[in-house]
């Protein structure tokens, strides 16, 4: 199957360097391993249930979201133990330590996700007492 994506330039170019660094034989075959990543991530934060030991990091530009991402760590707060915030020029780096039902972990996960400031969101997530 063809389909196009509306991607800007510097991703595309920076997507190129990677997977020809790696020796890898084509964009396509690039973009489907990194779909396939994408997806398996997605099934195991939609598998897990129960009480979860997570972190949740994500960057983004502060003078977008700042005030947005206060308000959704603040309705989040009974299951984020404490967080951890770091400057890079204008883009900011969190990482949120949670515990709690895996339900309302990922529905913070996809809060994050929702902001247009935010470029990505990684959730490393166990399961309670393993």
């Amino acid at each position: 199957m063809r389909t196009s994506f509306n991607i800007p330039d510097e991703v595309v170019a920076e997507f190129d360097r990677v997977w020809n660094e790696q020796g890898m034989e084509n964009r396509s075959r690039a973009v489907r391993e990194a779909m396939q990543e994408y997806i398996e991530s997605h099934t195991r934060l939609e598998d897990t249930d129960g009480t979860v030991v997570a972190l949740v990091g994500f960057d983004y530009r502060h003078h977008e979201v700042i005030g947005e991402l206060h308000s959704v760590q603040h309705d989040y707060q009974d299951v984020i133990l404490n967080t951890s915030h770091t400057h890079q020029g204008e883009w900011c780096l969190e990482s949120l330590f949670c515990r709690g039902p895996s339900e309302r972990v990922r529905q913070l996960t996809y809060r994050l996700r929702d902001f247009d400031g935010v470029r990505r969101v990684k959730v490393m997530m166990i399961r309670d007492g393993e």
